[in-house]
């Protein structure tokens, strides 16, 4: 039997409140986008009808002016999953002559836009570069923002002697920057109530418990709509350059780590490194950020990438990026564990479908059975 999600609107300054009833009445369709390591974006359509409070709402005072923060989340199965916690940016009227067909877009992205409004410069005597993450996220913490940072998989303590780090730079932007030195992602996670994200700075994370299998090819017990697969042979590279210590006079190859000393495999064969690539720009460094530099260039692409869509009702689950899906019946090569990297949310009043990306480095299952 199908359930129909029950759609949850908050709408704010800093802390957001429940929405009007005639905001949540008026809510047309919704679309949410997220992926690991990068910002999320909200699209929310609403019906515009002649003497309705919308009309004010876009204005400077109003609940859906830019710089407003939205909340949007679904309960399903008695269980909430909070799908968008950010601001508005942009906002649209389209005006129509006929009854019902007048509508008001509003577009934001999720609170890390907030952490990209202006540049900052200060130092971080002494500070490791998870440190350094947990630093500049706790000054967000009015917004329900709780850091989470893991340190680098190599020791990277700045001496303050020789070297101190400084931003220079919005706050979002360093934070991506220093995630991608050491093969690290950086996004917020809404929920897991309300008003509440957790800012991540870490690895992708390649373990845990999985959401229900997305099946396809067994007839009655398919899930998805549909889905398809490709497989990358030149996705993964490996990585090295040459080094000149200052007491040398001859140079040495400095090779970066195999990826699995940063993430766990998914795959039962993961994809040979075909190319081997030049890791340009690291004159100067030391030789552990010349290594954390090519790991994290080794894990910025995975060989098999799998598309698909899946309608809610009827897989009974709200799937989520950044976590683990198994799949069912695509076959020997392709079945098994997979990253959820993306996910789009398109809601309307009847239906409820996403459409996902799914990545893990190589072909076959590494698990014998995937449960349902």
């Amino acid at each position: 039997m199908k359930q129909s999600p029950q759609v949850m609107l908050l709408l704010g300054d800093t802390v957001p409140a429940p929405a009007p009833a005639a905001f949540v009445d008026a809510l047309h369709g919704v679309r949410i986008s997220s992926a690991s390591g990068a910002t999320s974006g909200f699209q929310l359509t609403f019906s515009l009808a002649p003497g309705s409070p919308l009309a004010r709402a876009v204005l400077p005072d109003g609940a859906l002016h830019a710089k407003k923060r939205v909340v949007v989340a679904v309960v399903l199965a008695g269980r909430c999953h909070v799908l968008v916690d950010g601001v508005i940016t942009h906002q649209e009227l389209h005006a129509a002559r006929a009854p019902g067909a007048s509508f008001l877009v509003v577009t934001g992205e999720d609170l890390s836009l907030l952490m990209n409004l202006r540049h900052v410069r200060r130092a971080f005597p002494g500070l490791a570069p998870h440190l350094r993450a947990t630093a500049v996220c706790a000054a967000y913490a009015q917004y329900g923002i709780t850091p989470k940072a893991v340190a680098p998989v190599h020791a990277d303590q700045p001496n303050p002697l020789i070297d101190i780090p400084v931003q220079v730079s919005t706050d979002l932007a360093y934070l991506r920057a220093m995630a991608a030195d050491v093969g690290h992602v950086f996004h917020l996670a809404p929920g897991p109530t309300p008003g509440v994200s957790t800012a991540y700075w870490g690895p992708q994370r390649r373990e845990g418990a999985l959401q229900p299998a997305l099946t396809t090819g067994c007839g009655a017990a398919d899930n998805v709509e549909e889905l398809t697969f490709s497989y990358d042979g030149l996705a993964t590279s490996g990585y090295g350059t040459y080094r000149l210590e200052p007491a040398s006079t001859t140079a040495s190859e400095a090779t970066a780590p195999e990826p699995l000393v940063l993430r766990g495999s998914l795959a039962g064969r993961p994809a040979e490194a075909l190319r081997a690539g030049a890791l340009t720009g690291q004159s100067g460094r030391s030789l552990t950020r010349t290594l954390l530099a090519g790991l994290g260039r080794e894990v910025a692409a995975d060989a098999v990438t799998g598309r698909g869509t899946v309608d809610v009702l009827r897989y009974g689950h709200v799937l989520s990026a950044h976590a683990l899906v198994g799949v069912r019946g695509a076959g020997a090569a392709y079945d098994g564990r997979y990253l959820v990297a993306s996910v789009t949310h398109d809601l309307t009043r009847d239906t409820f479908r996403q459409h996902f990306t799914l990545v893990r480095d190589g072909l076959g299952a590494d698990i014998q059975v995937v449960t349902v």
